[in-house]
């Protein structure tokens, strides 16, 4: 469904990033790689998320729906930043693409009526262009379902913020996908971004070791006052 790109400059060695600035701080040797990769791991193994900022990921998600984008956002603390595709310069009139929930797919039936509503949403569009209205003011009518486009500048601190929240199996399915397929990328983009999220990208009963949903999936023993 979607794509994630990792940029090239996002940070390869985030590990040992993290161990030169605090070495930085520490009056210690940063000449030497092994020593600032150790430092570096006893930052991650202490909990000193403030180093765990130093790393930055430059990302592109494309093809995925402007609904997750929504939720994306609430992940945007002081650091990172983003830019999305444009609903007011881009023409739309060839059509655009969007996502079909799974449940929704499973049947001809309910995937006609999705599938219709967007065609009927296009012809509108188209209409009103043709009638000389502003394409500022049609993309009004354009659906979360709608698929988009965003470049993403973060950290690693922020994503493994957000993994916790995100690979929550009751976390919204289109999200937990995304979550997924960024681990993938990172995990693809270098062996020290591999071992963060092999080891810090984590659900947050993981991290809590029970669950803190008041619905919980099961998966960890709930916390009871």
């Amino acid at each position: 469904m979607g794509k994630i790109i990792i940029q090239n400059e996002t940070t390869k060695d985030p590990i040992s990033l993290i161990g030169r600035e605090a070495g930085v701080c520490w009056g210690a040797d940063i000449s030497n790689a092994e020593k600032n990769y150790k430092r570096g791991m006893d930052c991650l193994v202490s909990g000193h998320g403030r180093t765990w900022e130093y790393p930055q990921v430059y990302v592109v998600m494309d093809g995925y729906s402007a609904r997750v984008f929504r939720e994306l956002y609430t992940h945007i603390g002081g650091g990172p930043t983003r830019l999305q595709a444009s609903t007011r310069y881009i023409n739309y009139e060839k059509g655009f693409d969007y996502v079909i929930p799974p449940t929704i797919d499973e049947s001809e039936e309910t995937r006609n009526i999705y599938t219709g509503a967007m065609d009927d949403i296009l012809s509108a569009m188209k209409k009103l262009e043709a009638l000389g209205m502003p394409r500022e003011d049609i993309g009004m009518l354009l659906p979360l379902g709608m698929c988009s486009k965003v470049v993403l500048r973060t950290n690693l601190r922020n994503l493994i913020d957000m993994s916790h929240q995100r690979l929550c199996t009751r976390a919204y399915w289109e999200y937990r996908n995304l979550m997924k397929d960024l681990m993938n990328a990172l995990s693809e983009y270098s062996e020290e971004w591999k071992y963060l999220v092999d080891n810090y990208f984590v659900a947050k009963c993981d991290v809590a070791g029970f669950c803190t949903e008041k619905n919980s999936c099961g998966r960890r023993v709930k916390y009871e006052n």
